[in-house]
């Protein structure tokens, strides 16, 4: 296979743990005799610094031009500055929408090595193994009107929360097509009881819902939500709601593993690779981590296991996908640990350290 990736290093430890995906990438086609053609532009805050657009054109075009796009991270204190005309998250919401990719997904599965990470109970955690589906283009994030203002009572913001029936059922169909490859359970959360884009979702959810007889379907409000991800969260299976609630649930529920370094995410639209596969921008969930940028201590095996969902979903190459799985897996077991993953007084190793031994297991 010949396939296209561009790549979107970002900021912070951004192009540090992409370095470390395309290295299995890299393994990966030496290993099964395939060709990967790799093209970075930039995005997020080196691009507003080289350009003053945190999405050139030039970057937006490579991304079209490609098979699958792998991203870092993009923001940190540099371009925080809440009155700031342009910010790096511009850069990733425009990428999203351009793209069209509506439907976030994002995995959370606990490795039998990592079950003590935790802050939860073993007990509780170690039989976790859920997805979390979020809509990605509309909602909070895009809804219009949106911006700050000036009025009789001082500085005013506002922010609209706006869904169609088409992008809610669009989003609950890849939910349920997921659920029908797993345990064919399906939680949609809302905020019906007060929010009339709640009622909406839940509404077209339940239509949704009776084109698949075969899987089971709950309502849960985010609230609830929120707190049965904690107590027991090895209940759920694919989780599917809209932006904000996702963007807030998924952070929560990284923690059940331990650490955001651990957990990888696909965004997908309609579009279809050469391979036949879903076209999709990979990325770990993870933000730029500025503190310890430069460092060499990032966790890479987000962006590995990022790498792993890149292969099966775009490209179709699933039995690739499972090595690199298989090679994250065995070395964890194995006892090799970043600093985030690391209990008291045990040894680290670096970005690069875990990126070749992940490698090396792909030998094996």
């Amino acid at each position: 296979m010949h396939a296209k990736i561009t790549l979107l290093p970002g900021d912070g430890i951004g192009p540090e743990v992409v370095a470390e995906g395309v290295k299995v990438l890299r393994a990966i086609g030496t290993n099964f005799g395939h060709a990967f053609e790799f093209t970075e532009a930039p995005a997020g805050g080196i691009a507003i610094d080289q350009t003053g657009n945190p999405l050139p054109d030039e970057s937006l075009a490579a991304c079209h031009q490609a098979d699958a796009v792998l991203l870092g991270a993009v923001g940190g204190p540099k371009w925080s500055d809440p009155k700031a005309p342009v910010r790096p998250e511009q850069g990733l919401l425009k990428l999203r929408k351009e793209l069209g990719l509506f439907a976030n997904i994002r995995p959370v599965k606990i490795y039998p090595a990592l079950a003590n990470a935790s802050t939860l109970k073993r007990e509780v955690v170690e039989k976790v193994d859920l997805v979390i589906v979020r809509e990605l283009t509309g909602g909070l994030y895009f809804g219009q009107p949106q911006g700050r203002q000036n009025n009789a009572q001082g500085r005013a913001a506002v922010d609209t929360l706006y869904y169609t029936e088409a992008e809610i059922g669009r989003l609950m169909r890849v939910s349920f097509e997921l659920a029908r490859q797993r345990r064919k359970k399906i939680t949609s959360v809302d905020k019906a009881n007060v929010l009339a884009s709640s009622r909406l979702w839940r509404e077209v959810a339940h239509e949704v819902a009776a084109e698949f007889p075969d899987v089971e379907y709950e309502d849960i409000l985010v609230d609830a939500c929120s707190m049965y991800l904690i107590r027991r969260p090895a209940d759920f299976d694919v989780i599917a709601t809209e932006n904000m609630f996702g963007d807030i649930l998924s952070d929560e529920a990284s923690m059940l593993a331990g650490s955001m370094g651990m957990l990888p995410s696909a965004s997908l639209g309609e579009k279809k690779t050469s391979s036949g596969g879903a076209f999709g921008l990979y990325e770990p969930i993870h933000g730029s981590a500025p503190d310890i940028a430069g460092k060499g201590i990032a966790n890479p095996l987000a962006t590995i296991l990022s790498v792993a969902m890149l292969l099966r979903t775009s490209l179709n190459l699933s039995r690739e996908a499972d090595a690199v799985e298989a090679a994250v897996d065995a070395v964890l077991a194995a006892g090799h640990r970043s600093p985030d993953l690391a209990g008291p007084g045990q040894p680290t190793l670096g970005t690069q350290e875990m990126g070749d031994l992940v490698v090396e297991a792909l030998k094996r």
